[in-house]
This record gives structure tokens, sequence and C-alpha cells, in this order.
């Protein structure tokens, strides 16, 4: 057997045959003919007569320990679609890449699993190439933004001073189906942009915490959806407020002189659920309502408005306007604070209770998101981290050549 022929047969590309093959220290060299018609990368177009061409490299898979380079003269001609002069497609390569379709998908492939400065060393490419062979990968997807009714939105700090990305995720499917860099309300219009009116006007419902810019955006290009406010963020608000009347409590103590400390060991009892409350702690949060009834309030307080999310829809908005009303005339100013900021979100509470949406899964996915980030040390920019994270939570499954 001929060592083209023997070629043709590992290849295996249509339209296209092996003319030579040399080898020069450790690269193989794998020169092509073609005999396929000229093909516009860009329109599809087919064009007649060529331009000239031009001598191109594509890296492919190794061959045996040596790098193994395509060869071939790419033809350039006219192209009646666009109107302008194009290289022609290639089956083996994506336009504009240096690198076969092969080797692209080994990389995406080991880009999911581990870090960009893994794949660089065992396959012997810059950290670079890696991330524009993700980007590559990630463009072809199929559409992410198509039959969306549910979705969350949250922010994650992917580098120090405050550098933010926005993250939208699909609660029908879990996967991430935009990503935008920082957390402004001119972020999330680039969201609708994209999405465009009609697919807008399908959302029913957005999970969401009570970020003033996204909520504004939310208001004025999404108003038909239902605004679901996290359930996490509002107990979140109510342990702050439990907190600051601990604190408060503490210094009154010991501005009159009387022994205050045990109440330091009250910090945990007031904030874990009662039924993840140890012995100990059960007997700590007993002797606080004898000795101090206005930190028991704010306990009191904090978890009835952790149970109206337990109720249903009817029944949890009688309980959370007695809530509001409570808590606004109590004698603790964190909680009427909180009481405030709850009844300008109190639509969202509801929302949120009758529509069972929450950010649990987005803040599961921002663990995953900070893993990424940190098992490749960082990036300089956040595109290559943003393609990455569609990578690997966009639900795109990636082949192996093999």
């Amino acid at each position: 057997m001929r060592v083209t022929t023997a070629f043709n047969r590992l290849l295996g590309i249509q339209g296209v045959s092996v003319a030579t093959v040399r080898f020069e220290r450790d690269v193989v060299l794998v020169g092509l003919r073609a005999q396929r018609r000229l093909v516009c990368p860009r329109c599809g177009c087919v064009g007649a007569g060529g331009y000239d061409q031009r001598l191109r490299r594509w890296r492919h898979l190794d061959l045996a320990r040596r790098r193994c380079l395509l060869e071939y003269r790419l033809r350039r001609f006219a192209c009646p679609g666009c109107r302008r002069v194009v290289s022609e497609a290639v089956p083996w390569a994506r336009p504009g890449a240096r690198f076969t379709c092969a080797f692209e998908q080994l990389v995406a492939w080991l880009a999911q699993r581990s870090a960009f400065s893994v794949i660089s060393r065992l396959l012997r490419v810059t950290w670079r190439s890696v991330a524009r062979i993700v980007s590559r990968v990630v463009a072809e997807a199929p559409p992410r933004l198509d039959g969306l009714e549910r979705i969350g939105i949250d922010e994650i700090s992917y580098r120090r001073g405050r550098r933010f990305l926005t993250v939208v995720v699909d609660h029908g499917s879990g996967r991430v189906v935009w990503v935008g860099e920082g957390h402004s309300q001119q972020t999330l219009d680039a969201f609708f942009d994209e999405l465009g009116p009609e697919r807008t006007a399908r959302l029913r419902a957005v999970s969401v915490d009570m970020w003033a810019a996204y909520l504004k955006a939310l208001r004025a290009r999404a108003p038909q959806a239902a605004i679901c406010i996290d359930p996490f963020h509002v107990v979140q608000q109510a342990n702050k407020a439990v907190e600051a009347v601990r604190k408060q409590e503490w210094r009154r103590l010991q501005a009159t002189g009387r022994p205050a400390r045990w109440l330091q060991q009250t910090r945990w009892a007031v904030l874990k659920r009662p039924e993840r409350l140890n012995a100990r702690q059960a007997d700590t949060l007993a002797l606080l309502e004898r000795e101090n009834q206005r930190l028991y309030q704010a306990y009191l307080l904090k978890e009835q408005l952790r149970a109206i999310y337990a109720l249903p829809p009817a029944a949890a908005a009688a309980l959370l306007d007695n809530w509001l009303e409570t808590a606004s005339q109590s004698e603790l100013p964190p909680f009427r604070r909180l009481a405030r900021m709850l009844n300008r979100h109190r639509t969202g509470v509801l929302n949120t209770i009758e529509h069972g949406l929450s950010n649990s899964r987005l803040e599961a996915l921002n663990a995953h998101i900070r893993l990424i980030n940190h098992r490749s040390y960082g990036f300089h920019s956040p595109k290559p981290l943003i393609a990455l994270i569609h990578l690997c939570r966009g639900q795109i499954t990636i082949p192996l050549p093999t």
C-alpha cells in the first residue's frame, strides 16, 4: 500500500485526496489536493474560477508523537453573494481556523474538564489558541435563546476590582443561555436586545435578587413577566437584621455594666433553623427567651418571615401583610428598615411563592463558574471565560474525534 493511500484512509476527508507526505524533524506534512467546487465560507455561494492560490497549513491530531500538519493551496475567488474576494471553505477546518475540526473537538472536550494550561502543555499549543478554539466551538452550538419562558438572572464576581458577569439561566433545562460583562441595567438591556421582542414577549417568570439595575431593566423590557424575588436573599436580609439587633443588645448591656458574655453564644442559635439546632443551642434559645425579649422578638420575626415560603399563595399574602405591619411597628430599627424594603418588593415575594422559582440553581452554578475560573488561575479578559462558561454549563456535547 502506498503512503498516500494509507493517509487517505486515515484522514477520510471527502472530496480531498492526499498528494504528498513528508517528514521533517518532529512534523508530518500531508499535502492535499482538492476535487471540489469553490464554496464561500460566509454565505455558501458557489463561485467559478479561482482568483489565486495561497499555501496554508492546519494542525491535525498528532501522529505517533509527531505533530501532523495538513498542507493545501487555498484558492481565493470572487464570491457572487458577498461581492468580494474570499477564500474557499474547506471541509476539514472552520473558516479562519488554523486547526482541523478534529483537533478543535479534542481541545474543546479537554477544556470542559481541565485548565487551559494543562491543554497547552499536553497538545503543544498556546493558551490563546485554546481560548480561540473554545470560542469557535461555542459559536457553532445550537441557538440558546429559543423557547425561554422561565429564566433566572444573577451576577458573579470573576476578578478583583468589582468585575462582574451577568448570568442568565433557563429554569426549564438548567443550562446557561447568556453571559454578559458587567451587572448594570445596560448589561441586561444587551441580553434583551439579543433576545428580541418576540422571544421576550414569551417570558412568563424571572427569578432575580433585589438588585435595582436588574429590576429596572426587567420592568422596562419585559413588563409581562412575573418578577420573583429570590427567597435566599430575603432571608439573608432578615438574618442580617437579627445580627444587627444582637450587636445592639451587646453594646446596650455593656454600657449598663451588666454581664453579657452569654450573649456571644447566641449567634448561631438565632441564625440557624429550629430543626437544625443542637441541644446546647436549644438551651441557649430558651435562655434568650427569658433574659432578652428584644433579641428573641427579632428571632421570631425572622422565623415567621421564613415560614411564609412554606404556605400556599393565598395564605402567604395575608401572613406577609401581617408580618410587614408587625415589623414596621416594632421597636427594632433593623426590622423596620427590612419591612420598608420588603414592602416595595411585596409582589415579587408573592410571585416567588406562586411560581415556585428561586436562584438556588444559579447559586450552585456560580460555585462551578468560580471553579472554572480558579482552575485556569483567572482570565485577563472576560471573553475567554464567557466562552468557557457556555462550553461547560451550556449543555454542549462535544464528540471525541477518536
